[in-house]
């Protein structure tokens, strides 16, 4: 038996059992392992990608760049399209884009011919679509999580998701390097293909998120201005301190104060038209909310640790070990181990017990731990011990990563779900890309002053009695390899005479422990954030259930005044409000409609 009070009603979303959250993410979760296993795969064989295309050293810096820049920028505005279209449809269309976008990134063997004029250019415009669709992934993935999954029940769902990401992030290299081998390497492109496909397809079965819409106005002029300013800055960063050669300028060249001239105006008119529209993309205003605010912090933080240190350690691991790229691969399993138990462990007690904040502030701790010790490594430090400070290092961010999110999400209002949630993605991305790109000015400083005085010190000591440096005496072999590294180019280490190879190995070692040194004080300030943020209760609520309340309250506040007259019919009509469409007739009619 049912009493209609004449009063609109609001229908909460039926809390969903764990198998039904596993069912509903599952096709998430592959749209997340195949933008990962796709983004890595051709880390491997890049080398002979850009070698087989006749591509120059200017050409393979910017298929590096182009990935970073267009994720981070496009990130942010993904997240503000989710506050205002249908997430599922906006997650389906960036799997659809980075799909395309992959496939057409693999035909670049099949431009221009014989000599594959174009070809590395046509790789380079790919790669800026590609990543287009995974900072639609990247942000929208955070949200749909939110609207199924209360804050208290996700940390143990986004721990899973954390997994599937680190089991992601370490076969994409190892696939690469096989099917470079045996297939050719532009089937790395196309692998993944069949995965996304059947992500596609799970999605649109699997995945029913809420519809519910507020009527808003897309901030164009915003967007453009932060996709340019970011844009321009992030070249300037990226490009600065290199040589002409590698498609880069000097610090104080025209080229370099003209850029970051106009990308910081840009900017700044981004910021100041954040706060005068009324739809905002980035909400500059949540800056004044204490938790959205550290949270942003600390995540340009585990940014630039996630990123960089993904990066430097497969360099140490090649340069200053003498792995081979597979075995370096397989090397950082301890980092990737550290990661999916801070994802699933800790995600697991977060959702028992209700506390985050003790396990958000050792995550933290773990983090700042395991980049001080990694800033004593050199190229013969134990194995062992390295490996200790890859679990800490993957722990750390493994923990921060996921629940810096939660923490973020829990604080804001449903409807602003989408943008804050972008935002502290976008503020990962941006950290990450800047890091990756001023450490990695930094080690190439490092390693060719390293590699120099090494030489120097070897070639001055002489043989008394043929005048000749005895390095040369006793190993007749390492003229070549001298002459290699004169060339400006690094061999592959195993080419090297062990004098040579000593000195290359210890300047990469050396070097790349200095870069972890200057990451710590990022991570203290990670750590200090993760103390300041208020230790607000988790909320058994979904985003879904959140924006039904929210537009309940919107309509029984109409009632006294407006109970079946024009004003609320004319709330719908206009879109200010939006009913479900399960039950919108039926509201309406109460309404005399």
């Amino acid at each position: 038996m049912s009493t209609d009070t004449g009063r609109p009603e609001t229908t909460s979303t039926p809390a969903m059992r764990p198998a039904q959250v596993l069912q509903a993410i599952s096709g998430l979760m592959a749209a997340m392992f195949v933008v990962l296993v796709s983004s890595t795969v051709v880390a491997t064989p890049m080398p002979r990608i850009m070698s087989d295309l006749g591509g120059t050293n200017t050409e393979y810096t910017w298929v590096l760049v182009a990935a970073f820049l267009s994720m981070t920028v496009t990130t942010p505005i993904w997240g503000k399209l989710a506050d205002i279209f249908n997430r599922k449809m906006l997650l389906q269309l960036a799997l659809v884009v980075f799909t395309l976008a992959t496939v057409a990134a693999g035909f670049a063997s099949q431009i221009g011919g014989p000599s594959h004029e174009g070809a590395a250019q046509w790789l380079i415009g790919w790669r800026f679509v590609q990543a287009i669709g995974t900072g639609g992934l990247m942000a929208l993935g955070q949200v749909v999580i939110a609207d199924i999954i209360s804050p208290r029940e996700r940390g143990k769902y986004m721990g899973i998701m954390g997994a599937v990401m680190a089991v992601g992030q370490i076969g994409g290299p190892l696939l690469g390097g096989v099917i470079a081998d045996s297939w050719g390497w532009e089937w790395c492109f196309f692998v993944c293909v069949p995965i996304a496909v059947i992500a596609f397809v799970m999605i649109q079965s699997t995945l029913h998120v809420s519809n519910i819409r507020r009527k808003m106005k897309i901030d164009y002029l915003g967007a453009g201005l932060i996709v340019s300013g970011i844009s321009i800055l992030l070249v300037w960063i990226s490009l600065g301190g290199k040589t002409p050669e590698a498609g880069g300028f000097a610090w104080d060249s025209t080229q370099s104060i003209v850029l970051v001239a106009l990308g910081a105006l840009l900017t700044i008119g981004a910021v100041v038209n954040e706060f005068l529209v009324e739809e905002p993309i980035i909400p500059v205003r949540l800056f004044a909310q204490r938790t959205f605010a550290l949270a942003s912090v600390a995540s340009i933080a585990v940014g630039v640790t996630m990123f960089g240190t993904t990066v430097f350690l497969s360099q140490y691991l090649q340069f200053a070990r003498g792995l081979t790229p597979t075995d370096s691969g397989l090397a950082t399993i301890p980092m990737v181990i550290g990661s999916m138990v801070g994802s699933i462990v800790v995600g697991q007690l977060i959702s028992r017990t209700g506390m985050w904040k003790p396990y958000v502030i050792g995550g933290a701790v773990a983090l700042t731990a395991g980049l001080a010790l990694m800033s004593t490594i050199h190229y013969d430090t134990s194995i062992w011990f390295v490996w200790l400070n890859m679990l800490l290092l993957g722990l750390g961010s493994g923990v921060l990563m996921q629940n810096l999110v939660l923490v973020t999400q829990n604080s804001l209002p449903a409807t602003q779900l989408g943008a804050g949630s972008g935002a502290v993605t976008f503020f990962r991305s941006l950290g990450g890309t800047v890091g990756v790109s001023v450490l990695g000015s930094v080690l190439g400083t490092q390693v060719g002053d390293k590699i120099k005085a090494g030489l120097s010190e070897l070639m001055a000591k002489l043989d008394p009695a043929l005048n000749l440096p005895t390095v040369l005496v006793e190993n007749p072999d390492c003229a070549d390899s001298v002459e290699r590294l004169g060339s400006g180019a690094v061999p592959a280490i195993d080419q090297l005479c062990e004098p040579v190879r000593m000195v290359v190995e210890s300047s990469y070692g050396d070097s790349i422990a200095f870069l972890f040194l200057l990451v710590v004080p990022l991570a203290i300030v990670s750590l200090i954030c993760a103390i300041f943020l208020p230790n607000k209760p988790l909320s058994r609520k979904t985003a879904a259930q959140q924006i039904e309340e929210e537009l309940g309250a919107e309509l029984s506040a109409l009632e006294p005044a407006e109970k079946g007259g024009a004003g609320f019919r004319e709330l719908v009509e206009t879109g200010q409000i939006t009913l479900p469409e399960t039950d919108g007739r039926r509201r309406g009619s109460r309404y005399g409609e």
